[in-house]
């Protein structure tokens, strides 16, 4: 190992001097052994961006170059685990000091005790290449984890045997003397190679109403959830991963306040999941890294939760990632940058900021994995927080430019307490049309249609409302006044969803889809009976339409919702 010595320290960046290194290449800082990243070499100076606190370090405290890049320990272990941003299992850093983490410790990332029953799926003499898959060991209950040959790899199978082995354990070797093991690393700056990428065709079905019917996420696609402070960004965040049909959840809490963090890794390992009925953490791995941690650790939290992310995708599950915030990841760099001198771009922040957002954005996708025929995909979530909710700065814009999915927050909404306070007039899904085969074929052909019937009347309570505004709802003509009464279902009725509720928590598309038909036939009732001369003032008057939201929080609706549908019609027909 090379060693050399501090020359300069400005916060997390450190300046050494007598070592060579390349890019990325990790270094251990001081006496203490901090760990550190090399981000610029300039002649004999190289520039380490660090992971730890650096107060107490001096000029001439020693460097060691590790020559190895920053890498995450990939195998059996990773669900159910609690990592900070490099990695790091909190649980076992507890075990060794309390709850205060000191400086230059490290404990590896996968238990290294534990023994995993293993079956071999490859046999001695067969031909394997990267991504191959030699074998499986169920990981938590119902979770098969599939054990792969390194995607840099490849050779004849010499050796390989069956039974109970820890992940540094040699489970076989192939010819040209590689040891194969439960586990490998993989350097989290690199996106792991697949054979192709696909046309992402299927939505991530997430539960929340709102977003199943008006903007769809496609399986393997990208959203962005800007909001202000206070607008219901973690809560829809943890709803997605509570809920949304992913087989694999990652949850970044990248740079978020400890009180929400703690709330997170309090809650989620007694969620229970509704698939399987087991605990959600049995498909979960979080990544803690709070906004008083040492800031050059966000960076790598992202990166760490994306490459956990591939890995499983390279099993051929469907991975759901949720960067709880991009922000805080943007503010980790300007703080860097500023410090490394570089020119500033706009707001401060580097003038690389949107190739480093698409660059992340760009690991999601469907993909067929190098060693099986099985699609995998990664459908990353990403929360932004602009100061003030000002929509026009630069984190917002680079991640516009990279997702298709806008799920904008609105904090007037949450102050009237409606929740999720998703504004359907700026929010927008470009997956739609890609959705629309699917959507016809397993939940109902009209499915697009009435989609578009909604946001129609939305659109035009908008620009009824200003008038309203002006003049009161009693001078607008009836139809108009009826129009308004069904954008005031759509919105109480379908777009309204309690996060806390046993039952309303969770919707599935086909009672989505009821409650969309059940708002729609109620408009085409309401505009038939103004036809044959019931007034406006009638229609509005009618009790039943308001029963239409117990449905919302009951398990067995159809019953309820025919019985009120029935009371509807006679009440419109004026028997």
């Amino acid at each position: 190992m090379e060693k050399g010595v501090i020359y300069r320290i400005a916060g997390p960046v450190v300046v050494a001097k007598g070592i060579k290194p390349r890019m990325y290449d990790v270094c251990r800082i001081g006496n203490e052994k901090l760990m550190g990243e090399v981000i610029q070499i300039s002649g004999d100076k190289v520039i380490i961006q660090v992971y730890e606190d650096t107060s107490g370090i001096k000029p001439g405290e020693p460097v060691v170059n590790t020559r190895e890049p920053l890498s995450v320990e990939l195998g059996p272990g990773l669900l159910k685990s609690i990592y900070d941003g490099i990695q790091r299992p909190l649980p076992a850093l507890i075990k060794q000091m309390g709850n205060f983490i000191k400086r230059g410790v490290d404990a590896p990332g996968l238990d290294q005790a534990k023994k995993w029953g293993f079956k071999a799926a490859a046999k001695n003499g067969d031909s394997v290449n990267g991504g191959d898959i030699i074998g499986e060991v169920e990981e938590s209950p119902g979770m098969i984890h599939k054990i792969m040959v390194p995607p840099n790899q490849e050779g004849k199978i010499v050796e390989i045997k069956s039974g109970k082995f820890t992940v540094n354990d040699t489970i076989g070797s192939l010819d040209n003397g590689f040891e194969l093991r439960l586990k490998h690393n993989w350097p989290v700056r690199i996106e792991r190679p697949v054979s192709s990428k696909l046309k992402p065709e299927m939505p991530l079905v997430t539960g929340q109403r709102i977003l199943d019917a008006l903007f769809p996420m496609a399986k393997g696609g990208v959203a962005a959830i800007p909001g202000p402070f206070g607008s219901g960004k973690t809560v829809t965040q943890q709803q997605l991963a509570k809920w949304s049909d992913a087989d694999i959840i990652v949850y970044v809490g990248c740079g978020e306040r400890g009180n929400e963090m703690t709330e997170v890794l309090k809650e989620f390992p007694e969620l229970i999941d509704p698939k399987s009925g087991k605990p959600l953490m049995n498909r979960t791995v979080l990544i803690a890294n709070t906004s008083n941690m040492p800031v050059a650790a966000r960076e790598a939290s992202i990166y760490t939760g994306v490459t956990i992310a591939e890995y499983y995708r390279d099993m051929g599950y469907s991975v759901a990632l949720m960067a709880d915030s991009t922000s805080r990841w943007a503010e980790a760099m300007r703080e860097i940058s500023s410090r490394l001198e570089e020119m500033p771009g706009e707001e401060g922040y580097p003038a690389y900021l949107s190739t480093r957002l698409a660059q992340f954005y760009e690991r999601s996708g469907v993909v067929v994995p190098l060693g099986t025929k099985k699609q995998g995909s990664i459908s990353i979530i990403g929360a932004v927080s602009p100061p003030g909710g000002d929509f026009s700065e630069p984190v917002t814009q680079g991640t516009l430019r990279v997702t298709k999915v806008f799920w904008a927050l609105d904090a007037k909404l949450a102050q009237r307490r409606h929740f999720p306070s998703i504004n359907w007039l700026t929010s927008y899904s470009l997956y739609l049309d890609a959705l629309e085969a699917w959507y016809a074929k397993n939940v109902a052909a009209d499915w697009k249609e009435l989609v578009g019937q909604m946001m129609t009347i939305l659109q035009e309570e908008e620009k009824l409302l200003e008038i309203v505004q002006l003049v009161g709802s009693d001078a607008l003509p009836e139809r108009q006044q009826v129009t308004l009464q069904v954008a005031r279902l759509i919105r109480e009725f379908l777009l309204q969803q309690n996060a806390y509720h046993d039952v309303d928590t969770y919707c599935d598309l086909k009672k989505t889809h009821k409650m969309m038909e059940s708002i729609m036939q109620f408009s085409k009732l309401a505009n038939t009976a103004l036809n044959n001369g019931m007034s406006a003032e009638q229609i509005l008057a009618t009790k039943s339409k308001d029963r239409l939201s117990e449905i919302k929080f009951v398990r067995d609706y159809e019953k309820l919702l025919r019985e009120i549908m029935s009371s509807i019609e006679k009440e419109l027909s004026g028997r």
